[in-house]
């Protein structure tokens, strides 16, 4: 069976049809720049252009990055303020033509693809998911049960939001070296998250888990396993379409 994903970033908009037997994309994605502002009008109107690219008139599963309760945003950190208390799902559902959609958490949605069909399939004990791009996200879970919206990437490391000096989007302002940023940023906060919540086992999603032999290599000390996401980048769309099936 086929369910529509999509993943909306800070970066980008991207989504596809996603085969639910597989957990994999059934066609290649399509991906749209995130509006600036990212206002709820704008990105709406985005996410319809992604799934109008594929002619879809089923259910619809979209992630947000920020924290969500039903369909209605709680926080809004890296797009426009202004989403904050809009119900997310029947903005997008008008926009899309009365279409069901489906409204989580950004990596809430990834992290659920992974305990499926990547990384963290059969692992039990704690598992903490984490995406790192224009911010950080998390995703908790304990004996493969997410406990949502946990927004990990907002931990205070030196002063800072966690994600404001840790994700790969700093590494990339800052201009800085794999090594300086996995050592002295992305260690600090590893270290932080393992305090804690101990965890058996650490899932590093996001875009640069492609080149997760860049910088995992260079974390020590960490008493939990480390490993990139299998599904990397396509992780939230694949969870997205999950969220809209079970709907």
């Amino acid at each position: 069976m086929n369910v529509f994903g999509v993943d909306i970033g800070g970066s980008g908009i991207k989504g596809a049809p996603v085969d639910l037997e597989r957990g994999d994309l059934a066609e290649p994605r399509h991906k749209v720049l995130t509006p600036h502002p990212a206002t709820p009008d704008d990105v709406a109107g985005c996410v319809a252009e992604v799934v109008a690219n594929f002619g879809w008139s089923g259910p619809v599963g979209v992630t947000f990055p920020g924290v969500v309760t039903g369909s209605t945003i709680r926080t809004a950190a890296n797009v426009d303020k202004s989403w904050v208390g809009i119900d997310a799902g029947k903005l997008l559902s008008d926009r899309l033509g009365g279409l069901p959609v489906t409204v989580l958490n950004d990596a809430d949605a990834a992290g659920v693809a992974e305990m499926t069909f990547g990384a963290g399939r059969g692992r039990k004990g704690t598992v903490i998911l984490l995406t790192l791009g224009t911010g950080i996200g998390s995703a908790l879970f304990v004996d493969g049960r997410l406990v949502p919206n946990t927004e990990l990437g907002h931990l205070e490391l030196k002063g800072h939001d966690a994600e404001k000096r840790a994700s790969t989007k700093a590494k990339e302002d800052e201009d800085l070296s794999w090594e300086h940023w996995a050592t002295k940023r992305l260690q600090r906060y590893l270290d932080h998250v393992e305090m804690l919540f101990s965890p058996e086992l650490f899932i590093i999603g996001g875009g640069v888990s492609r080149k997760a032999d860049k910088f995992l290599p260079l974390l020590e000390d960490l008493k939990a396993e480390i490993v990139p996401a299998e599904l990397e980048n396509n992780a939230g769309i694949v969870g997205a379409a999950m969220a809209a099936a079970a709907r």
